[in-house]
């Protein structure tokens, strides 16, 4: 079975992305042939500098390498280097109902975000990334909770194709880490954003001091900070974060701690920032190192590019015959 992500190059990776998506692919990597893309074609669907894009590109590419994501294991290019995914959504949208398209969630929500630029490309999202996983034959597709909408429309589109030209493709599954929502510092009831502004989220290169400046004004329980209770862990923002780098003796002595108000907000607060910190440390090194040598990095992606549109060229001749569109 194999596995197939994408990651838009938007600039600096948050602990969001690390946590939420990629930390899980780099465990991923080891139990399924894996592709994992860059998928710059979804990032221009909303307002962009075009004369960044490149470095945003290959900063990303680093960022991955240095957090695990391995070359010798797994695919990994980029999307706009693979033209057989447009002509694959092209032949998608033919079957695919507009009424199906209004109800993405995500396309409403980017169209608020973005009303000076409501376009035809952020309509027709999910259909490409339906393409980029079917393209490649994916069964298994690592989400955020924002993308379960698109992949089941994927899946829809899956059972539509079959059934109308015969069995060329079989349904992918999503799967969902535990760490897939993280949150806004300063707003927990947003995912973490880098939209938001810098104090909202934490960089992967922002250094042991950034982090304790920027956990010291987050927000925890609001019912603690307004002292109406002693609060609890589970209804705190941090103490998710906690879960994903501290030891569970440490998880004990915070909850209980917190339960009963014998330690202070700024106390939880450093311990978090130590533990992200140490988290954080190998993956700084290891992208300090990768930095000096770009062209090293440039050849990664092309050979990638190359092995991901042998997959391609072959899944699209495929689905040609099938249609009638060749011999």
């Amino acid at each position: 079975m194999t596995l197939f992500s994408g990651i838009q190059p938007t600039g600096l990776l948050h602990i969001g992305n690390y946590f939420g998506a990629i930390k899980n692919w780099v465990k991923l990597q080891e139990k399924y042939p894996s592709i994992f893309c860059i998928v710059d074609y979804h990032a221009i669907t909303v307002p962009y500098d075009p004369k960044t894009m490149q470095d945003k590109i290959l900063n990303l590419t680093i960022d991955l390498i240095a957090c695990g994501i391995d070359p010798k294991k797994s695919i990994l290019f980029v999307q706009s280097q693979v033209p057989e995914a447009t002509e694959l959504t092209w032949i998608l949208n033919t079957i695919t109902p507009i009424g199906e398209l209004r109800r993405m969630t995500q396309f409403k929500d980017k169209s608020q975000e973005h009303p000076e630029s409501v376009n035809m490309g952020l309509f027709d999202y999910p259909v490409l990334m339906a393409a980029d996983i079917l393209l490649y034959k994916a069964q298994i597709v690592p989400v955020g909770e924002d993308q379960v909408q698109h992949l089941e429309l994927t899946r829809e589109i899956t059972r539509k194709f079959n059934k109308t030209f015969g069995q060329t493709f079989l349904e992918p599954k999503s799967i969902l880490t535990q760490g897939s929502r993280i949150m806004s510092l300063t707003d927990p009831a947003k995912k973490m954003s880098k939209s938001s502004g810098p104090e909202t989220y934490i960089s992967l290169s922002d250094s042991p001091e950034t982090i304790f400046k920027k956990l010291s004004t987050a927000m925890t329980d609001p019912a603690r900070q307004r002292k109406t209770d002693p609060g609890t862990p589970d209804k705190c923002n941090l103490y998710h974060l906690h879960k994903l780098v501290s030891s569970s003796k440490e998880l004990d002595y915070i909850a209980k701690g917190c339960q009963k108000a014998q330690i202070g907000c700024l106390e939880c607060k450093k311990l978090l920032a130590d533990n992200l910190a140490r988290e954080l440390a190998p993956i700084q090194k290891k992208r300090k190192e990768l930095a000096e040598n770009p062209e090293k990095i440039k050849k990664i992606l092309a050979d990638g590019t190359e092995q991901a549109r042998k997959i391609a060229q072959k899944t699209l001749i495929e689905v040609k015959k099938k249609m009638g569109l060749t011999d």
